[in-house]
């Protein structure tokens, strides 16, 4: 791994709270495949990635002891998963640092929700490198505690909890069509219908077919919530 070294151009010794003692580890964090074949944050994500797991699944059992497996299971996950990741990467403003090719930053990989959850856990790695498991802990500790304390189901994505809110009426389960995909193969943009037989529709865009129906289904919820219209 890295050692110690000068803080690179424009890259700074602190970020969301925590100052580095050998930035390198951050410089690495920061670092996408696509500027390096070794020396990009890859090693340090898988390693951010365990470090994420024990810290979290230790806080809950200390937060939920009656907890059963199953429980812990699912508040585990909605703390873990990539979207949660990516929202955090975004908004401790981790994705702004990120050092990629011209090529790469043409396609929109900075903007990549898969690549901002990387993120996230590549500089866990690199704190824990840094700084110990203490280090890291506090960290996580700190920007994941209005997360901890919410709700088993109040981090489902869009589709699950549309799917489940049909479910729990017995209509069939919503259909996702693809109504329009434009632009250019490295900025393509999609535009999904989110359909509920009987009960209303809901379209919406994105850069992926994914982002696009999962922004579809919010939509849809909100109207068949009594929010307003999602056409």
């Amino acid at each position: 791994m890295t050692k110690k070294g000068k803080p690179a151009p424009d890259l700074p010794a602190e970020i969301a709270g925590y100052r580095f003692d050998a930035i390198s580890y951050l410089d690495e964090a920061l670092t996408h495949p696509s500027l390096s074949g070794t020396y990009n944050y890859q090693r340090l994500e898988f390693l951010g990635d365990r470090v994420l797991g024990l810290a979290v699944s230790t806080w809950l059992l200390e937060e939920y002891p009656k907890d059963a497996e199953g429980r812990l299971n699912r508040r585990y996950t909605s703390l873990v998963r990539r979207e949660t990741l990516a929202e955090l990467a975004r908004k401790l403003g981790l994705v702004k640092y990120l050092k990629l090719t011209p090529g790469a930053e043409a396609e929109g990989t900075r903007d990549k929700e898969a690549i901002q959850a990387d993120l996230c856990e590549s500089v866990i790695g690199a704190i824990y490198l840094d700084g110990g498991f203490a280090a890291a802990n506090a960290f996580i500790r700190n920007h994941w505690e209005p997360l901890i304390g919410a709700g088993v189901d109040s981090h489902k994505d869009n589709k699950t909890r549309l799917q489940e809110w049909c479910q729990a009426r017995a209509l069939p389960l919503p259909k996702y069509v693809v109504i329009d995909r434009t632009g250019p193969d490295h900025d393509l943009i999609f535009t999904i219908e989110a359909v509920v037989e009987g009960h209303g529709s809901a379209k919406a865009k994105g850069a992926a077919k994914r982002v696009a129906e999962q922004a579809a289904a919010e939509r849809l919820l909100d109207h068949l919530s009594g929010g307003h219209d999602g056409n």
